[in-house]
């Protein structure tokens, strides 16, 4: 049974990695998606017809660039207009950015807090009042372990994710009676485009090698000494839009093994 039928989700930052999962898992479970982000609009085109193919659903794509509010009003218009409406919303775009605080980019602080944090408030702004109609809603924004604790040289992104982990707890209690459940999945590190990205920045930084920083900086955080995989944290988000989840609301669920028990 498809428990995900007859729902669509909207997933920001989904033309890969975490995001991508997400949008096939709940496609799996039978829901209409939208998927936004940037990429090569071949690459792009084939995730999306390849979701219609794989899970006979429908799937849409926005474009809309996560640090234009216009763009993001306009994305959930689309998924109303074209999926009927936004039922579960998935904030998850993000960027990152490595360097020491006295040499931050102001233009770089500026870009992670809009993608990263300002647009979930657009999002969500754009798209509670049509849950509230239907009176039944799942948000489900991606953190991180760093909406929980600190690393070195990544100080808009800690803002911005510890910023998300206290927007989740003030939309979960203004929802709460509306059958709306407001939730964080913080995970440690995926491994995904943003995290092979940040590498090469981390290496400079640290004045380290590429298995040095994989070894000593990535995994040391995490106890299993494995990634955290992308259907792992997807299998969580479906969870969470399930039934038995409806209690939880507000939470800030890690799945990081073990960072953040230390």
């Amino acid at each position: 049974m498809m428990a995900l039928k007859g729902k669509s989700a909207v997933i920001t930052g989904s033309t890969s990695g975490i995001g991508l999962a997400y949008a096939r898992a709940f496609a799996r479970e039978g829901a209409d998606v939208l998927l936004n982000g940037f990429g090569e609009a071949d690459a792009i085109e084939r995730e999306r017809s390849g979701i219609e193919r794989d899970f006979g659903v429908k799937a849409v794509y926005s474009p809309a660039d996560m640090t234009r509010p216009a763009e993001i009003e306009a994305m959930i218009r689309q998924a109303e207009a074209e999926l009927g409406g936004v039922d579960i919303l998935v904030n998850n775009a993000g960027i990152q950015h490595v360097s020491p605080i006295e040499e931050f980019p102001i233009e770089k602080w500026d870009q992670i807090i809009a993608i990263n944090l300002s647009s979930a408030f657009h999002t969500i702004r754009a798209a509670v009042p049509g849950m509230k109609r239907r009176g039944w809603g799942r948000i489900i924004q991606t953190a991180s372990a760093h909406s929980l604790v600190a690393s070195p040289f990544k100080s808009a992104y800690v803002s911005a994710k510890h910023a998300i982990a206290g927007l989740t707890k003030t939309v979960a209690l203004e929802l709460a009676t509306h059958k709306i459940t407001v939730n964080c999945i913080s995970p440690g590190y995926v491994w995904t485009p943003l995290v092979e990205k940040q590498i090469p920045d981390t290496m400079k930084a640290r004045a380290m090698t590429k298995e040095q920083v994989i070894n000593d900086v990535i995994l040391s955080a995490q106890p299993t000494k494995q990634f955290v995989t992308a259907e792992q944290v997807a299998a969580l988000a479906v969870f969470l839009c399930s039934e038995e989840a409806a209690q939880i609301t507000g939470a800030n669920l890690s799945i990081d093994g073990g960072w953040t028990a230390a």
